[in-house]
């Protein structure tokens, strides 16, 4: 479970270091077809699997950036310099959001069961962190 908090915090970070929407866009671009040719899903399959995995995206995505947004606040008010009870105040709401992000990876899960079967499901999983891993890669390179 941490790892997937790892990654996704990571996604998101690489997404907001980019800083324009085209390169968000053309990221989730990549990242979906990159999922479409690991998974080779059926047309029937396709038609139920992508709105049920964008809708989960999308929500998972806000609350990533909300997360990273009280980090900033945090960051900018110095940890030092928060109250104890400022400092539990943020620490729930980052729990909060990413329990709900949790929440949302299960229920897609619980969903596309019956949709693409647990096989498939577990080859999105690994075709996630593999994008992820070649973003990464590619970020890197980029530095270098």
């Amino acid at each position: 479970m941490r790892a997937k908090y790892i990654l996704s915090f990571f996604l998101l970070f690489t997404m907001l270091a980019f800083g324009q929407q085209d390169r968000r866009d053309q990221i989730k671009a990549l990242k979906s077809s990159h999922v479409a040719s690991a998974l080779s899903l059926s047309a029937v399959e396709s038609q139920k699997f992508w709105p049920l995995y964008l809708n989960c995206e999308e929500k998972v995505s806000d609350l990533e950036i909300k997360i990273q947004q009280l980090k900033s606040k945090v960051s900018e008010k110095g940890i030092e310099g928060l109250s104890q009870k400022d400092a539990l105040l943020y620490l729930v709401q980052i729990e909060a959001a990413e329990g709900e992000i949790f929440n949302l990876r299960k229920k897609l899960d619980n969903d596309l069961k019956p949709v693409i079967g647990p096989k498939k499901i577990l080859k999105l999983k690994l075709a996630e962190d593999e994008f992820t891993k070649l973003l990464f890669k590619k970020i890197k390179g980029k530095k270098d």
